[in-house]
């Protein structure tokens, strides 16, 4: 088996998604490798969770830097020091400079909690219901400077029930995302996801604008 893809995952809370992504590859043989995890915040309970499994962890906080770009700059060198040919943003709650996102451009991925391009931004599960929305879900796709923009790579779609509320629909998007952000990670590793000039392509084939659909 060749060398891992060896990936860095930016978190700044629990790291929920974080666990599944270690989970996914830590059993059997994995074509991607956590070398790292790095916070903006040192309370953030993903770290715990990077250290009980082994993984390298690192605590950069945003407020001890000057702005936004002096902050990216060495964020930027942290995650450089681990060589990663993939960067993930796992609840990671920073908009990055465009500086930042062209350094990574083709290897940083990102989970979001809607339908994009719906719901960019917070709140995304109250906004779906008070739009009366019949589907909601989650999506994987590469990061743009654009905020939640970029290529969609992968979206689980899932029907809003009637009796749903804020919390129950977020908890059954959160099972979705356990499933797709890994399934993301391991066509990245294995070479068959890429970001190309038209968009993000599996197996050669440009992906629909929704990227590939999961229907639950």
């Amino acid at each position: 088996m060749s060398a891992p893809c060896n990936v860095v995952v930016l978190i700044s809370g629990s790291g929920s998604n974080l666990q599944a992504l270690i989970d996914s590859t830590t059993v059997g043989e994995h074509p991607a490798r956590i070398a790292a995890v790095i916070a903006n915040k040192a309370d953030a309970f993903g770290l715990q969770r990077a250290q009980t499994a082994g993984i390298a962890t690192q605590v950069l906080d945003h407020k001890q830097f000057d702005g936004r770009e002096a902050f990216d700059v060495a964020l930027a060198e942290a995650i450089d020091s681990y060589n990663p040919q993939l960067v993930l943003l796992a609840g990671f709650m920073r908009i990055l400079t465009p500086g930042f996102v062209r350094h990574y451009a083709g290897r940083l991925l990102n989970i979001h909690p809607s339908l994009l391009p719906k719901y960019k931004g917070l709140h995304t599960h109250q906004r779906a219901l008070e739009a009366g929305d019949s589907e909601h879900g989650c999506s994987v796709h590469f990061v743009s400077e654009q905020l939640d923009g970029g290529p969609l790579v992968i979206q689980a779609v899932l029907p809003v029930q009637l009796s749903d509320s804020p919390s129950s629909l977020a908890q059954r998007v959160h099972v979705q995302e356990y499933v797709i952000y890994p399934l993301a990670v391991r066509w990245f590793a294995e070479g068959r996801l890429q970001l190309s000039p038209h968009g993000a392509m599996l197996d050669e084939q440009l992906l629909p604008s929704t990227g590939h659909l999961i229907r639950t």
